[in-house]
């Protein structure tokens, strides 16, 4: 494994992190426990979560993901072994189920950080991210931004909300998640003024969806930011097995059709090239798109899922491939031609 410091941190954190997000409902408890056992072994000690896992989100699964972390700290005793992170949901109507009051108010910030340090018995956090923004952005798909003139600023409230669990010790550093170029710079903005900085975005990124290359990626390196990629195999698009009209059972879009983000026409060719590109080069697509992330300049940690101990153990091992400068000069060919089909 290789590890690296989270900037602004002291957490020594491994490139690549466990995401947890299918533990309870694509997988059991005892499958979650395996992954962590799997991961820890395999030098992993970056752990993911959020407390609306796991996904999709409804009221049966809300909140499983933490409380099969939970157990699985209380049956070995090695909270200390790992570095974690989750999130408070954001504002959306469909997660009127976790709390009517889905801002970053301070009401809403006592109620998402107690029950998730609740449930992963834990009595801290050592990073507490906002999972999205409280005002509405071009995420999760949407390729367009509609401004949206009723919002009312609040982040410097939210950060002094947040700098009072900092000093009580239940969260070491805060991070932002599905942030933009100026949503970073706004809360760099609190921050030159004395708030508490953010340290990280953890942020959607693999080949499909590059635009945090465009603007974010030089906030990241000039302010000096840990950037965490989720969803670098893009939904599993990226390993190739629904290529030629496969659906693989249990796979995610096979089982939630609603997850189509990385399944449109310019997402199924590009992945038939970069395929190709893996093949020509003796690798499978699944490590050559997380070395392709993992070697990017502003990538701090990569966040890979998976269901089966197989999947994770081939993505963890992805640690070991290293692309040439020929296999980057073909993969960007295929992204000059077509550039982000999936935003």
């Amino acid at each position: 494994m290789q590890y690296t410091l989270l900037p602004n941190t002291s957490l020594k954190v491994s490139r690549i992190c466990l995401g947890s997000m299918t533990w309870g409902q694509q997988n059991t408890e005892t499958e979650g426990h395996s992954q962590i056992d799997l991961a820890l072994e395999n030098g992993v000690n970056f752990i993911d979560t959020a407390e609306m896992y796991s996904v999709p989100g409804n009221p049966k699964t809300q909140g499983s993901t933490e409380r099969i972390i939970g157990s699985w700290f209380a049956k070995t005793g090695k909270r200390d072994k790992v570095i974690l992170a989750s999130k408070i949901t954001g504002p959306n109507r469909f997660f009127e189920h976790i709390r009517k009051d889905l801002s970053f108010s301070k009401t809403a910030l006592d109620d998402a950080l107690h029950k998730s340090l609740a449930r992963l018995q834990t009595d801290y956090l050592d990073l507490y991210q906002l999972h999205w923004p409280e005002r509405t952005v071009n995420i999760f798909g949407s390729r367009d931004y509609v401004h949206d003139a009723a919002w009312e600023d609040s982040i410097a409230a939210t950060l002094e909300h947040l700098k009072s669990y900092v000093k009580q010790g239940k969260i070491r550093y805060l991070g932002l998640s599905n942030e933009t170029p100026w949503g970073a710079m706004r809360y760099m903005e609190e921050a030159r003024k004395g708030a508490p900085k953010m340290v990280s975005i953890q942020n959607a990124y693999n080949l499909l969806n590059r635009r945090d290359e465009i603007g974010l990626s030089e906030v990241i390196l000039r302010e000096k930011l840990g950037y965490l990629p989720y969803s670098p195999l893009a939904f599993g698009m990226l390993t190739g097995k629904y290529l030629n009209g496969a659906t693989p059972q249990h796979a995610r879009v096979t089982l939630f059709p609603n997850y189509s983000r990385y399944h449109g026409e310019g997402s199924f060719e590009a992945t038939r090239q970069y395929q190709e590109i893996a093949q020509q080069y003796g690798m499978s697509l699944t490590q050559m798109s997380l070395a392709f992330v993992r070697q990017q300049p502003f990538v701090t940690s990569t966040i890979v899922g998976a269901t089966t101990l197989t999947q994770l153990k081939e993505n963890i091992e992805s640690i070991s491939v290293s692309l040439t400068e020929e296999t980057i000069k073909a993969i960007n060919a295929v992204h000059a031609s077509i550039p982000n089909p999936a935003p």
